[in-house]
Order: C-alpha cells, then sequence, then structure tokens
C-alpha cells in the first residue's frame, strides 16, 4: 500500500471522545502534526464543550463541542477512532470499514481471534466473522509488517499491552515455559473508565490496594492469544490515577543456561530498534512512564526459587490505549510511528 498523501491534514473523527480514552486521544491529536480533529462524539455529554468536561483541553480545542453519533459525519472522515463500549463497536465498526482511510477500534470486539471466546469472556455472541479476520491486532512491536496494510485494528487491552511486551520476546526465544506463567499487575482507577461507581469513587479508592477480577478477568484469554503462553493473570487496583506495572512469573526451560544477564539481553535485541521501548537493569516505575506511549522492562532470574521475573511499566491511557492506538494508527498509514507521541514523562 502505499504511504498517505502527506499534501493535506488527516481529518480524524473520534467517537466517544467523552470518556478517559477519548479524552487522551484528543491529548495526542492535538500535538500530531498531521492529524485535524474534526468530529468528536459524547452521547452522554453531546452539546457540551470539550473544555468543561475536560478544562485541560481548553487551550488545544476552544471551540471544540461534544456530537452525537453520526454515520454520514464519521464516513466523512479519514481515520475514525472508537473509544465505545465492546456491543457499541461491534454493531458500528462493519458501518465504516473499506469507507474510510481507517478504523481503529479501542474496545476488545475485534481483539480475539476465536469468536466462540467472546460470550465465556465478555458475555456477547460475535456476529462479525469477516470483520474478526480482517482485524489487525494494534501492537506496532510485535505486528509491525502486518498494520502496514491494515483498514481496520483492534487495540490491546491495557494489561496485555504490558504483559506481552514483557513476555514474547522470552517465549519466542524458547527461553521460558508457555504452562504455568503468572501475570501480576496493578492498574490506575482511570482503567475503570470515566463512568462513577462506587468502587471507584475517592473514599473507595484512596488509601486501599486491592485484587478483583480473579481467575476470570477478561485480558486472560487475549494475553495467552498474544503469548502463546498459558497464563494465571490477577489485576490489581492501586490508588493512582494512571498507570499499569505487571510483574510476571514463569520458569526457565533450561535453568543452566539462564541468567539475569541473558534475559535482559534477549529483551535488549528484541526491542533494540523501537522508539518507545526502554530495557534497563533497575526496576520500573509507572511514573517515569506518566503521559508517554513508553515501555519500560527489566527482568531477574531467582538462582534459589528458579524462576524467571519478568516487570513491565506503561501509563495506561497512553501506550496501554489510546497512545497505542495512534502508534498503530501512524503505522498504517505510513507516517512516523512517533508522531503525536512522547517519550518523556511528567515528573515529578
Amino acid at each position: 500500500m502505499a504511504p498517505y498523501n502527506h499534501t493535506s491534514m488527516i481529518s480524524v473523527g473520534i467517537l466517544g471522545a467523552s470518556g478517559f480514552v477519548g479524552a487522551e486521544l484528543l491529548r495526542l491529536c492535538a500535538s500530531h502534526p498531521e492529524f485535524e480533529v474534526v468530529y468528536a462524539t459524547g452521547d452522554s455529554q453531546a452539546g457540551a464543550l470539550a473544555s468543561t468536561l475536560y478544562p485541560s483541553l481548553t487551550t488545544a480545542y476552544p471551540n471544540l463541542v461534544f456530537d452525537e453519533y453520526s454515520l454520514d459525519k464519521s464516513l466523512k472522515c479519514d481515520v475514525v477512532f472508537l473509544a465505545l463500549p465492546h456491543e457499541a463497536s461491534l454493531k458500528i465498526v462493519p458501518q465504516l470499514v473499506n469507507k474510510v482511510r481507517l478504523v481503529v477500534d479501542c474496545s476488545a470486539a475485534f481483539r480475539l481471534k476465536d469468536p466462540t471466546l467472546y460470550p465465556t469472556w465478555y458475555g456477547f455472541d460475535h456476529d462479525q466473522p469477516a470483520e474478526l479476520k480482517a482485524a489487525v491486532y494494534g501492537l506496532p512491536e510485535l505486528y509491525r509488517q502486518e498494520l502496514k496494510t491494515a483498514k481496520l485494528i483492534a487495540t490491546p487491552g491495557c494489561y496485555v499491552t504490558a504483559a506481552s511486551l514483557a513476555l514474547a520476546p522470552l517465549v519466542k526465544a524458547s527461553v521460558i515455559s508457555t504452562t504455568g506463567v503468572i501475570v501480576d499487575a496493578a492498574s490506575g482507577v482511570s482503567g475503570a473508565g470515566r463512568a462513577l461507581k462506587s468502587s471507584n469513587s475517592f473514599c473507595a479508592v484512596d488509601e486501599d490496594f486491592t485484587a478483583y477480577g480473579l481467575l476470570d478477568h477478561r485480558h486472560t484469554p487475549e494475553i495467552e492469544q498474544v503469548t502463546g503462553a498459558q497464563v494465571l493473570f490477577t489485576p490489581h487496583l492501586a490508588p493512582m490515577n494512571r498507570g499499569i506495572l505487571a510483574t510476571c512469573y514463569a520458569r526457565p526451560i533450561d535453568a543452566s543456561k539462564t541468567s539475569t544477564a541473558s534475559l535482559l539481553a534477549v529483551l535488549s535485541r528484541t526491542y533494540a530498534r523501537e522508539p518507545f521501548v526502554a530495557v534497563r537493569p533497575a526496576s520500573p516505575s509507572t511514573k517515569a512512564t506518566l503521559g508517554t506511549n513508553s515501555v519500560h522492562l527489566s527482568a531477574r532470574f531467582d538462582q534459589r526459587t528458579g524462576y524467571v521475573i519478568v516487570l513491565s511499566a506503561i501509563d495506561n491511557l497512553t501506550k496501554g490505549a489510546a497512545g497505542g492506538a495512534v502508534q498503530a494508527a501512524n503505522v498504517a498509514l505510513g507516517i512516523d510511528e512517533s508522531f503525536g507521541l512522547t517519550k518523556v514523562g511528567l515528573y515529578p
């Protein structure tokens, strides 16, 4: 596919722009040199100024008003990002694919290649087999070649991004066993979305740390699909706004050939040319990735217990959602992969 024509701005529509992922897409698109947001929906906020709901957007979008969904307006865009509930995306995506230049779905509606998994993990029957087959998984570090010709991108889950980038290179290099892998990951409260729930109110979250989704979190089959490993996944809710720290445990295939240095070497070789992945001996932290599209990785081998440990830190709203979506879109459009994205976090 020929690179996108750069002579004019790429018109962007964001469906579900009033949610946290949608707001993050607006933030990133505002600094993208080739994206121009021309349409942003937020049905529950239709008619409201975006800057009223998100004052942080005031300077970039002083006059942007959240609109109601319109297929006609969507079809006038070059690129459409969907930050909608899964079943809403399942219905809308087929109306857009091959009618606009690119569709980027941030829901899980087109992530799992096996449609029979959806009733168990998401509670609905998948009835769009053609689009499911055509969707390209939006993780450039692992699927860049496929993304270059994508018309529909399925943006990975936030936990999946953190865990898969940590584990996939070691599985591919036959360093770790594909059975008995454990992923413990903690996420900031924004991962639960903007809608107010009793479990994500300030009083419920502050000064607390809790596990949830025990044995049945819906990102489990997605992590297994990307890594090729059997995974026991336990997510945790941390009292912070943004970020994910994933701690992954696995058994080495050959302990006599495994060391901390060898693990770091495999990760370093895999990601040597990746613009947003840093592999370091130091343990990663979520704050170091705040607001960035970066992934910070480290690894250890514990000779005493025989376990491999791989750690991964990301911003759940950026690399884990909107940033990953923009990065994948850049690849599909044939433009600079880093456009609209930053590697430098906010600190302190």
